[in-house]
């Protein structure tokens, strides 16, 4: 348990989630480096990626000492879970809303982030016990949303997913997420094998959200 909470805590301090999507699990891993670089302190490899679950296995023995906290992400169900949790996540993102999903996440004391975009899906999510709602996807409702969802349930812990960018990565945080979660603009550079614009994108998004905060 004391585990769980150091991630929650780790990852609510960060602010920032690399949402890693790759062709090959080499190009996962130095995705995840240039990221690192960039002072963003939890990685999630999605089940998209060919091998990811080699990715993170080879992750999470590269940093023992949670340096940086290796996460899976696009986990549909708790098949999928426990593969990722025993090949060495510490915490799980799902863009779906699958009680199975996070009850199997609690049974191994790992961090659960379920995908809602309804009122009606937060609810039952934290009913189940989720530790942060992802909202997803972030472009239909924009910061907007964060900041209508907080009226009725100011409680809920958010981190949006999908039309975050470096132009409104504060306004998601001002909004009341706790952190956000960055793909495709973060990690566009891999297509041209530029991991140095990585690095500098996501110092860019540390110090957005570093802004924000203050």
């Amino acid at each position: 348990m004391f585990e769980k909470l150091e991630v929650m805590r780790r990852i609510v301090e960060s602010g920032v989630i690399a949402v890693i999507r790759a062709e090959s699990v080499d190009e996962a891993l130095k995705i995840a480096e240039a990221c690192k670089a960039g002072g963003i302190e939890a990685l999630e490899i999605t089940m998209t990626v060919p091998g990811a679950l080699t990715a993170i296995e080879q992750l999470a023995k590269a940093y023992p000492n949670k340096e940086v906290l290796i996460g899976a992400g696009t986990v549909l169900d708790p098949e999928t879970a426990r593969l990722c949790i025993l090949a060495g996540a510490s915490f799980l993102v799902a863009p779906n809303l699958n009680e199975d999903t996070v009850k199997m996440a609690h049974r191994y004391g790992k961090v659960i982030m379920p995908g809602c975009s309804t009122i009606t899906e937060i609810v039952h999510a934290m009913e189940i016990g989720a530790d942060v709602v992802k909202y997803f996807p972030g472009n239909l409702g924009g910061p907007a949303a964060i900041k209508a969802f907080k009226g009725p349930l100011p409680h809920v812990p958010f981190c949006p997913t999908g039309g975050v960018s470096i132009e409104n990565a504060g306004e998601w945080i001002k909004a009341g997420a706790v952190a956000i979660g960055v793909g495709g603009e973060l990690t566009k550079g891999a297509k041209t094998g530029d991991f140095a614009s990585i690095t500098a994108i996501a110092r860019e998004f540390v110090g957005k959200v570093r802004a924000a905060r203050a």
